[in-house]
C-alpha cells in the first residue's frame, strides 16, 4: 500500500526550544551496563537501598500480595494499585519534617505545609520554572560548574540563563557578582544552587547564601540543592531554615544517601506559600503508592539505622581514596570538597614527576579506557568551568574502590607508556617502594 502524503512538519510544529534542545546525558548513555560493570558516574548508593532487608534482598516477614508477618513494618501494597495514591501524602511530609526538624538554624518547627514532594529532585526544579517564571521573558541564575538539569530544564520551559560561575579554587559563590546581575535585572526570577556542589562536593555556608536572600531590591526565589547533603557534617542542611526565610526552596531527595534512586522520590522544603502554589500546579497523583510505602518506610528509626550504616562505609571508602589515589602516577590535585559520596580528580597529562598538568585529553582518554576495556564507569566533567582534566569519582563499596584503584593505575600507565611519558625506572622503583610501605595497598 503506498504510503500517504502529509503536509506534516515537525521543525514547523514542534516549540523552536524543544528542537534546540540538548537532552541530559550521563555515562550510561555511552556505556550500557551489562551487569558486570563497576558503575561509579552517577553518584547512586553502591551498598544499596537503606531499608533492612534480609540475606536474600527480601522485606523479613513480608508475603505475596503486601501482606505482613508481625515483625515486619514494611508493607507494599500489591492488592491496593487498583486505587490511586493519596494526592497530598502528609504521613510522608511529616516524617520528612521529623527528618530534618533539627533545631540547628531555627527553634521553629517544620510542618507537612511546608513541603511539596515530587519524582525526584527534577520534578521540583521543572515545576519552580513555571510557578515563578513566564516563558521567553524571565531568567534564572546558576553557578556553574552545577547540575546539568537546570539549564535542561530551562530550556525545555524557554527560559533564559544567566551564569555567573563559582570562584576557583575552591568552588564558593561570588556573592558579589550575583548580587550585582540580580540589582540590573528583574527577570532573574530563580537562583538554582547547588550544596554540597556537583560536581564540586563543596558545601556552601550560610554566609555565602544570606546576602543574596536579604538582597535589597530582588524579588525572586534562592533554590538550594542539597541532594547530597547526608554526606555533610551533622546539622549542615539547611532545610529548616526555610521557616525564617521566605524566598528559600531547599530541595532533598532519597536517591543519594538513602539508596533509592528507583523509587524517585524528592523534597521541596519551602513557605507554605510557595508549597501551596507548588502544590497546586502538579499532578493529582503524582507519587505512586509503592514510592511512597517504601519511602515512609525508609524514615522510620530503624531503616534511617541502615541508612547511617550505609552512609558510614561510604564516608571511609571516600577517605581512602583520598589516601589512595593520589600515590597513583598521573592523578593530580582533588578539587572542591569531600561533602558528598563523589570526588572530583585531576588526571595529569604525564606523571607529576615529569611535569604533569591537567589534561582534557588524557582525563577523556582514562574516562574511555576504564569504561571500555576494564568495565569501570566513571564521569567525565573536563568541560565544565574550572574543572581542566577532572574526573568524578562516586565512591563505591570497598571491592569496588580495590579494583577501580588497580585498573585506573593501569590504563594511566599504558597511556604514558604509549606517549612516553611514563615514568624512570628509578621513579618506578620509588613509587612501588612507598607503596609497599604503606599501609593500604593501591594494586
Amino acid at each position: 500500500m503506498a504510503q500517504r502524503k502529509s503536509p506534516f512538519d515537525l521543525s514547523k510544529c514542534a516549540r523552536p526550544n524543544i528542537l534546540a534542545l540538548e537532552p541530559y546525558r550521563c555515562a550510561r548513555d555511552d556505556y550500557k551496563d551489562d551487569g558486570t560493570n563497576i558503575l561509579l558516574d552517577a553518584n547512586e548508593n553502591a551498598y544499596g537501598p537503606a531499608l533492612a532487608l534480609d540475606g536474600r534482598g527480601k522485606l523479613p516477614g513480608s508475603a505475596v500480595n503486601g501482606t505482613l508477618s508481625a515483625e515486619a513494618d514494611l508493607d507494599v501494597d500489591l492488592l491496593g494499585l487498583n486505587r490511586y495514591p493519596d494526592p497530598h501524602q502528609v504521613d510522608l511530609k511529616e516524617l520528612l519534617c521529623k527528618l530534618r526538624n533539627t533545631h540547628t538554624h531555627t527553634t521553629k518547627t517544620l510542618t507537612s505545609d511546608n513541603l511539596f514532594v515530587g519524582v525526584g529532585s527534577d520534578e521540583a526544579i521543572d515545576a519552580l520554572l513555571r510557578c515563578f517564571c513566564v516563558p521567553g521573558r524571565d531568567k534564572i541564575l546558576t553557578c556553574p560548574p552545577t547540575y546539568g538539569m537546570y539549564s535542561v530544564s530551562a530550556q525545555v520551559n524557554d527560559i533564559s540563563l544567566v551564569k555567573i560561575p563559582l570562584l576557583t579554587p575552591g568552588f564558593s559563590l561570588d556573592v558579589s557578582s550575583i548580587t550585582t546581575a540580580l540589582a540590573a535585572d528583574p527577570h532573574i526570577k530563580l537562583i538554582y544552587l547547588c550544596s554540597p556542589g556537583n560536581p564540586t562536593g563543596s558545601l556552601l555556608s550560610k554566609s555565602e547564601i544570606k546576602p543574596i536572600l536579604e538582597h535589597p531590591t530582588w524579588n525572586g526565589v534562592v533554590v538550594l540543592d542539597e541532594a547530597y547533603i547526608d554526606f555533610a557534617p551533622e546539622g549542615a542542611s539547611l532545610a529548616e531554615w526555610v521557616i525564617e526565610w521566605p524566598n528559600l526552596v531547599v530541595m532533598q531527595t532519597l536517591s543519594k544517601a538513602f539508596g533509592l534512586a528507583g523509587i524517585r522520590l524528592g523534597a521541596a522544603f519551602t513557605s507554605p506559600q510557595i508549597a501551596r502554589l507548588l502544590n497546586s500546579l502538579k499532578a493529582p497523583y503524582n507519587i505512586s503508592n509503592p514510592t511512597s510505602q517504601l519511602a515512609r518506610a525508609a524514615l522510620t528509626p530503624q531503616h534511617l539505622g541502615v541508612m547511617r550504616e550505609k552512609r558510614e562505609k561510604i564516608i571511609v571508602q571516600r577517605d581512602r581514596l583520598q589516601r589512595e589515589l593520589p600515590r597513583i602516577p598521573g592523578i593530580g590535585k582533588f578539587l572542591g570538597g569531600s561533602d558528598s559520596n563523589f570526588l572530583l580528580v585531576e588526571i595529569l597529562d604525564a606523571p607529576l614527576e615529569k611535569g604533569g598538568k591537567p589534561s582534557n585529553e588524557t582525563a577523556l582518554a582514562v574516562y574511555e579506557g576504564l569504561a571500555e576495556e576494564k568495565g569501570v564507569v566513571v564521569r567525565f566533567r573536563g568541560k565544565e568551568v574550572g574543572c581542566l582534566g577532572c574526573l568524578r569519582i562516586t565512591v563505591g563499596t570497598e571491592k569496588e574502590v580495590d579494583r577501580f584503584l588497580v585498573e585506573i593505575k593501569a590504563v594511566l600507565g599504558n597511556i604514558y607508556s604509549k606517549t612516553g611519558k611514563g615514568l624512570t625506572s628509578a621513579s618506578s622503583e620509588n613509587e612501588e617502594a612507598r607503596e609497599r610501605s604503606a599501609n593500604d595497598v593501591v594494586a
